[in-house]
């Protein structure tokens, strides 16, 4: 028994095997849950049901209570900076997330993706999310430690790419999914089924001369692309959060935490994106501001986390505040 102890003591990127098991345990639970039960196909049919709005926000309002209950057992456990820091990267983490749910809302209307295989989609993206930003964080807080002044290209690179999204707001900047050069490369080069065969990735069917080959799907296709969208989106996210914090436990655990709420709040959200018209507003002086505390910190000192966390959220609340307001006569006419 004694092997076991000193296997779950032993330290792993900073913390304990153990406390590492107890976050990977916990995704896994909700992950289980997620898919196995609560969106389990029907047993008579073998087809899934859509996910209404009301479950949507049920769903996602859990999702967001157990990744602040994370951080309050890390506050616990760890110590009071390191509960701050965790919500503060939690809470940047849901903010940023929330401008993928645009992105994904086009990935599915360009490859024509029912509201019911949607949730199939992202429940898969989400684990090729852990595995991605777990590579990308690993990378990125190795080379801080390494390489401290990094954290300065951070710094600059998202005070940067924040005043861009301030100066860039007004235009239309949506991309076009159908002309996504990673798209066309699949199409081109793999056997793509011209539609959906149920929630299938891949079936066996027969070629031009008769014979079964497996094809690609445009559900394979819109999962690929959402992943890519990841990617790009974590280009933003991860040097967000590791100019807060270099602690990979915190970094990664936050992130992850964020996003599996990602898809719950999707359902919600994805019809009425465009009354939020100040988020991007919101996002990028979170950005300016992280980018600006970096230098702040090297400069003059590493301020309060709970100043952080109050003006993120801060922030926030009043990008989500103004834009509802801004856009209420839209509700009043039932535009959502």
């Amino acid at each position: 028994m004694d092997w076991i102890v000193d296997f779950l003591m032993t330290p792993f990127l900073g913390k304990a095997v153990w406390a590492w098991l107890v976050f990977l345990g916990l995704v896994g639970f909700l992950m289980v849950l997620d898919l196995g039960v609560l969106h389990r196909p029907d047993p008579v049919t073998g087809r899934r049901r859509e996910i209404e709005v009301g479950e949507s926000l049920v769903l996602s309002a859990g999702y967001m209570t157990v990744g602040v209950a994370f951080g309050g057992w890390v506050w616990h456990v760890m110590g009071r900076e390191a509960g701050i820091t965790y919500l503060t990267g939690f809470v940047v983490e849901k903010s940023l997330a929330l401008d993928n749910i645009f992105v994904i809302s086009l990935i599915f209307t360009a490859l024509a993706v029912p509201r019911m295989h949607q949730h199939r989609v992202l429940f898969w993206g989400i684990l090729g999310v852990i595995v991605l930003r777990g590579l990308m964080i690993g990378f990125g807080t190795a080379l801080v430690d390494r390489f401290h002044w990094i954290l300065w290209l951070f710094g600059a690179f998202l005070a940067i790419t924040g005043i861009k999204m301030l100066l860039t707001r007004g235009g239309d900047d949506a991309p076009d999914v159908a002309a996504n050069p990673v798209l066309c490369f699949l199409r081109r080069h793999m056997r793509v089924t011209e539609h959906l065969h149920g929630d299938r990735f891949m079936v066996r069917q027969p070629d031009a001369q008769g014979r079964l080959r497996w094809w690609a799907t445009p559900l394979l296709l819109s999962l690929v692309v959402v992943e890519l969208a990841d990617i790009v989106f974590a280009v933003d996210s991860v040097p967000a959060v590791l100019a807060i914090t270099t602690d990979p436990y915190i970094v990664y655990t936050s992130n992850i935490f964020a996003i599996l709420g990602l898809r719950a709040l999707y359902f919600a959200l994805a019809a009425m994106m465009h009354r939020f018209v100040y988020l991007k507003v919101a996002l990028a002086l979170i950005l300016v501001f992280i980018g600006g505390k970096i230098f702040w910190a090297q400069w003059v000192g590493k301020p309060d986390p709970a100043i952080g966390l109050g003006v993120t959220i801060a922030l926030i609340a009043g990008g989500i505040g103004a834009s509802l307001w801004r856009t209420r006569k839209l509700a009043a006419n039932g535009e959502n």
